[in-house]
C-alpha cells in the first residue's frame, strides 16, 4: 500500500519491486489487527469490528434468555472481558474517526445491544415490586 504525502491523483500506478518480485497495490491492509486504508480513515476497521461484536452478542443471546440461561454477572463479565476489549482495540490510533457521528453511532449501537442483554431481570426477582 502506497501512501502519498500529497492529496493529488497519481498519473498511474507505480511499480514497486521487492527481491525481484512485483508488489501488488491494495486499498487497505490489516496490520496488528487494525485495518488501515491508504488515507488513514479506519472506517473499514470500525465496521468490521462492530460486525464481529454483533455476531458475538447474537450468539450469546441464544443462551441468555429472561427466565433461564446466563446470569446478569456472567453477561457483564462477558462484556467487560470480551466485547469491550474488541471494541477498544487500537482506539488511540482510530479515535479521530469516531468524531464522525456515523461511526460513533455504530459503536454506541453495539454497546446498547449488549447492555439490553445485561439489563434483563434477575431470576430471583420476577415481580413488579422488585423493579
Amino acid at each position: 500500500m502506497l501512501m502519498p504525502r500529497r492529496n493529488r491523483k497519481e498519473r498511474g500506478e507505480g511499480e514497486v519491486y521487492l527481491n525481484n518480485k512485483k508488489l501488488r497495490h491494495v486499498k487497505s491492509m490489516k496490520y496488528l489487527g487494525i485495518i488501515i486504508d491508504k488515507i488513514l480513515t479506519f472506517r473499514e476497521n470500525i465496521t468490521q469490528t462492530t460486525e464481529k461484536c454483533r455476531k458475538l452478542i447474537f450468539t450469546l443471546a441464544r443462551s441468555a434468555k429472561i427466565n433461564w440461561g446466563l446470569s446478569h454477572k456472567a453477561l457483564k463479565t462477558f462484556y467487560t472481558g470480551g466485547i469491550q476489549p474488541l471494541l477498544l482495540y487500537g482506539a488511540p490510533v482510530w479515535a479521530e474517526t469516531v468524531e464522525k457521528a456515523r461511526y460513533r453511532k455504530m459503536l454506541t449501537a453495539v454497546k446498547r445491544l449488549i447492555n439490553i442483554k445485561i439489563a434483563k431481570l434477575p431470576e430471583k426477582c420476577q415481580t413488579k415490586h422488585c423493579v
